[in-house]
């Protein structure tokens, strides 16, 4: 066999174990990784470039200013204050977690925004003892819906906006509107799955309702130096762009600020702190993007998508719609970053070849790109953060359990989105 076809067969093979889970997927990640590595598919040296450092730079800078944050009780006096909002009922508060991670995720990152709710989703689901998956997979929805309306709130967005020259108000102006509906959608289907299950007893919201949050608020001390350091960190996330800083930078710059100020010598707390790092989901994101980056040398992406745009035989209609699509099945399975970074040549390629009109097909990969990652629980960052955070609680989401309600929802996704780039652009 040669490189290309072994590349697939490993490809294949590691994303069939991941399915059945019947390996756990960080081993997965990584034995697969070095298999390509073993077999001559992509050298060691090529395969670190294609790990994505600024991605997990992210993550862990993200994970150690919530795990020293969740030491002040903040998380929990959060949860009791969303509860009391919507008087404790289930159904009301699971739209208004929703809607909070969405809207987080578009001002500032997925990760960074299910590591800052899903603490809180956690504590009080379990004050009213209901189930806490529905919470997490309208929360994985809500968080990828959510980074497609912004410049910053997924990175193919970002890399898109770059490549293109396109800024922030572009994309509000494009996606916002789209996003907004297909939230709303989402969410009301969520509803009708799940409503019935989303009930608890009355002295238990009778309970709830008699917490005191500010009790909660164990450092009040600490408490005001994360939310310095938070508030340091966002607005670096902010402004990013136009301080040529990587998203890894700002995030592990609070990381470092935080640990400086609050764990100077207290090497317990550093340590604490660093083992509560979520490092399975560290290693794997490290072996699927050597996984991908292999298909990416050997020319399989490339090759799948020029074959893809040629069969539209220049038409722009039917390349922007084929994008969409093919950018969505694809995300949904493989790592976006990659498969967007391929298509961006490509597609500045057709305009160079007389393609007049390229308007469309920048959002179309954009909207196919980001909500393709709600297809599966390996389709987008957030989805992997939040699944191995429920599996460190005792609750974890099965790759099966997560796409049948997943997949169907994120089709639908896509169909919206056709209809909008049809009546929008075409």
């Amino acid at each position: 066999m040669d490189s290309t076809t072994i590349a697939v067969v490993i490809f294949i093979t590691a994303y069939a174990l991941i399915i059945s889970e019947k390996v756990h997927r960080t081993i997965v990640g990584i034995f697969g990784a070095m298999l390509m590595i073993l077999a001559g598919i992509i050298e060691q040296e090529t395969a670190i470039h294609h790990i994505d450092f600024n991605t997990l730079g992210l993550l862990m800078g993200m994970m150690i200013i919530v795990n020293i944050t969740s030491e002040t009780g903040l998380f929990n006096f959060l949860a009791i204050w969303a509860a009391k909002k919507v008087k404790a009922q289930p159904v009301k508060l699971l739209v208004a977690l929703s809607a909070l991670t969405a809207v987080c995720s578009a001002l500032l990152d997925n990760v960074t925004t299910v590591l800052l709710t899903v603490p809180i989703t956690f504590s009080i689901t379990q004050q009213l003892k209901v189930d806490v998956k529905p919470f997490l997979i309208a929360q994985i929805l809500a968080s990828n819906i959510g980074g497609t309306a912004t410049l910053i709130g997924d990175p193919p967005n970002i890399m898109i906006g770059s490549a293109v020259g396109l800024n922030f108000a572009d994309f509000v102006l494009n996606l916002t509107a789209p996003a907004i509906f297909i939230f709303a959608v989402t969410i009301a289907i969520l509803l009708a799955i799940y409503g019935k299950d989303l009930h608890t007893q009355p002295e238990l919201q009778d309970k709830v309702m008699r917490l005191d949050e500010n009790s909660q608020i164990s450092d009040a001390t600490l408490l005001k130096k994360c939310l310095f350091v938070l508030a340091i960190t966002i607005s670096l996330f902010v402004m990013h762009g136009s301080l040529g800083l990587e998203s890894a930078t700002c995030a592990l710059t609070g990381a470092g600020l935080l640990l400086l100020i609050s764990a100077t010598r207290n090497e317990s707390m550093i340590a604490k702190v660093l083992s509560k790092i979520e490092w399975l989901a560290i290693f794997f994101f490290a072996g699927l993007f050597v996984l991908v980056g292999a298909l990416v040398e050997t020319g399989v992406i490339k090759m799948l998508a020029a074959e893809a745009i040629q069969i539209t035989q220049g038409s722009v209609e039917a390349t922007a719609i084929l994008i969409l699509w093919m950018s969505a099945i694809a995300s949904a399975f493989i790592d976006n970053i990659p498969f967007v970074a391929t298509l961006i040549p490509l597609i500045k390629d057709m305009g160079e070849m007389g393609l007049s009109n390229l308007e469309p097909m920048w959002w179309s990969l954009a909207l196919g790109a980001c909500l393709g990652g709600n297809g599966t629980l390996i389709g987008a960052s957030a989805n992997v953060v939040v699944a191995s955070l429920a599996a460190a609680r005792g609750r974890a989401i099965s790759f099966i359990e997560f796409m049948k309600i997943a997949f169907p929802l994120m089709i639908l996704s896509i169909a919206i989105s056709t209809v909008y780039v049809w009546i929008r652009y075409l």
